[in-house]
């Protein structure tokens, strides 16, 4: 199979997160479709490992909607479909929304002008500038540091990237749908309206969704509609 060379270098290669990067780059690139049984054994090989941390990042995948594992025979790869990856966006709009409200009864003004001055570094770049992704970053990190709720750190991280590798990269125009966004999130903060912060958020997360299922779309990657 090795698609190692392509997928990039491997800075943890004893890693059972790494391996679980490894098998999301397989899916989303098409290597591995869905229903297909994960071959374990390669995953191992390409990356240098045991295959302790591939099961490790087998049962971390299952949690995640990934695969499914089957008792005896393997751990397959889960049919992707556009209403799930909607789903997923919604989601963070919801838990962005939440500890953007957080944030603003906790950290208040400077929260805000902290997030004023990176604004300031979404708006200077261009789509497909690095700079402008770790700005965009920046502030939902911004955001989520100021509410101060280690709950909203753990379901965060509950809550995978569907897209391996970098993000504004492979999905472009979500760089504009992020930077109307987060402006339109900042004013709300900035006039005191937490709820209204809240509704900007699941609004842009939504179009962001909506880019991410055109890219699975486009790559073929949803399980055909049964008929």
């Amino acid at each position: 199979m090795s698609a190692l060379a392509e997928w990039g270098p491997v800075s943890r290669p004893s890693s059972a997160e790494q391996a679980a990067d490894y098998i999301r780059w397989l899916i989303f690139e098409g290597r591995l479709p869905a229903g297909g049984r994960v071959p374990q054994d390669d995953v191992a090989r390409d990356l240098g490992i045991s295959r302790v941390p591939v099961r490790e990042s087998l049962i971390m995948l299952e949690r995640q909607g990934w695969v499914t594992i089957e008792r005896h025979r393997g751990a397959f790869v889960t049919a992707l479909t556009a209403p799930a990856v909607h789903d997923h966006y919604e989601l963070y709009g919801l838990v962005y929304g939440f500890a953007a409200q957080r944030a603003l009864d906790r950290s208040g003004g400077p929260f805000v002008d902290r997030l004023g001055e990176i604004l300031k570094d979404v708006h200077a770049g261009a789509a497909g500038d690095d700079a402008v992704g770790r700005a965009i970053l920046a502030f939902h990190r911004a955001v989520v540091d100021a509410a101060r709720s280690p709950r909203v750190e753990v379901v965060l991280r509950a809550i995978s990237s569907l897209i391996p590798g970098d993000f504004f990269a492979v999905v472009p125009a979500a760089v504009a749908v992020e930077a109307r966004g987060l402006a339109a999130i900042h004013r709300a903060l900035k006039v005191g309206d937490g709820e209204r912060a809240a509704v900007e958020y699941q609004r842009m997360m939504r179009r962001i969704g909506d880019e991410v299922v055109a890219v699975f779309e486009r790559r073929g990657l949803f399980a055909p509609a049964a008929s």
